[in-house]
């Protein structure tokens, strides 16, 4: 008999809508990946680590010349030195340093806070590990951190708060007045905070992002977790990293080691070349506002309510004026009807979410983007 550590989880709302975007021939703005290539000049440099003769394991906290510039990056944007030997890792994405980080501190009976809606894999993982996930809503105008809830939630089994900005599935973002609260409601306490910062350099409006490594109180407390495959395209690469300080990072290698051991050796020889040029990254935010942009100003009159997003490359829409159906159901709708794959909010929620709004990714090539919005504006004014 095989007792499942996650009995009330089945295939995730992504792989759902994308299997039904393929069977329906519909243009995919569910899942949140690119459709376009990373830079020429990347893939030309995987191609020459492959040739060369780079194909072999490499070292269990990824190569040093990788791991060194990351830690550059770092203390340039943020102003907080990593010592790339013992406080940065190399990992199978941000989601396995994401996993490696809850696992590595949570054991039985431990709470973890996550603001909802939540990227999905959070609760699952601290289940895994026999934690408490203990939510705390996003503001519901904004979605941004409401300081007094999440005091309350304070507990003194709190073993971690996973922070999530520039935020999946909402496109808010953290401010200094989050960083003050966050210093002070975890002064002189044991709690840790893990921050996915997947989408650090898709930050819009001229708004910087603001990471836990700014903080000297905070990045002594934090994994600080990332991904390359946001930044330069290249999802399906599945390279992330994660920094923290020595005794957290040393728990971190622990379990790192025996779930994928090392990372793709040639892909990370070439991002420590490419990430010579720092053009691309501090450029990004630009480029997908470019993008946000042109879409919503595609859809700025149809029927959908929306505020632009402030970072990565999501947008929510509400169309509680086009539909009383749940948003599981107009998502379906949306697909089968007018050929255009998004992802309903409800799957973000752990309890009941009854809201009219959908996600959309808006990280496609501008003719896709343009063509999804034209379908979208086919849609009538009244409820179906």
């Amino acid at each position: 008999m095989i007792y499942s550590k996650l009995p009330k989880t089945g295939n995730s709302i992504f792989t759902v809508m994308t299997k039904l975007a393929l069977e329906n021939n519909a243009i995919n703005l569910s899942q949140g990946f690119p459709d376009f290539n990373p830079p020429a000049e990347l893939i030309e440099l995987v191609k020459e680590y492959i040739v060369r003769g780079f194909n072999q394991y490499a070292p269990m906290p990824g190569i040093p010349k990788l791991r060194e510039k990351i830690s550059e990056k770092i203390e340039k944007l943020y102003r907080k030195k990593y010592n790339p030997e013992i406080e940065i890792t190399i990992t199978a994405g941000a989601t396995e340093a994401v996993y490696t980080a809850i696992t590595a501190i949570v054991n039985n009976g431990d709470e973890v806070i996550l603001f909802e809606p939540a990227y999905d894999s959070y609760a699952p993982t601290v289940e895994v590990n026999g934690g408490i996930s203990v939510f705390v809503p996003l503001r519901q105008n904004d979605f941004s951190l409401d300081h007094e809830k999440i005091k309350n939630a304070i507990t003194p089994k709190t073993k971690a708060i996973i922070l999530n900005s520039p935020h999946n599935p909402t496109g808010s973002v953290i401010n200094h007045a989050d960083i003050k609260f966050f210093e002070e409601i975890t002064r002189n306490s044991e709690i840790i905070i893990i921050s996915d910062e997947v989408y650090e350099h898709i930050v819009f409006n001229g708004k910087k992002h603001i990471s836990i490594s700014e903080s000297e109180e905070l990045s002594g407390r934090s994994f600080v977790i990332s991904s390359f495959g946001k930044t330069y395209h290249s999802t399906g690469w599945k390279l992330g990293y994660c920094a923290g300080p020595e005794k957290l990072m040393s728990e971190f290698r622990k379990i790192h080691q025996f779930i994928v051991f090392s990372t793709n050796t040639p892909v990370q020889y070439a991002y420590a070349d490419f990430m010579e040029n720092e053009n691309h990254y501090l450029s990004l935010g630009k480029f997908y506002q470019q993008k946000r942009d042109l879409f919503l100003n595609h859809l700025s009159s149809s029927a959908f309510k929306f505020i632009p997003a402030d970072g990565t490359y999501f947008q929510l829409f509400d169309y509680s004026e086009i539909s009383n159906l749940t948003d599981k159901e107009f998502a379906s709708y949306l697909t089968q009807k007018y050929k255009v794959a998004t992802i309903p909010l409800s799957p973000f929620y752990s309890g009941n979410y009854n809201g009219r709004v959908i996600r959309i990714c808006f990280a496609k090539n501008d003719e896709v983007l343009i063509e999804a919005a034209n379908r979208l504006n086919n849609i009538p004014r009244k409820k179906v």
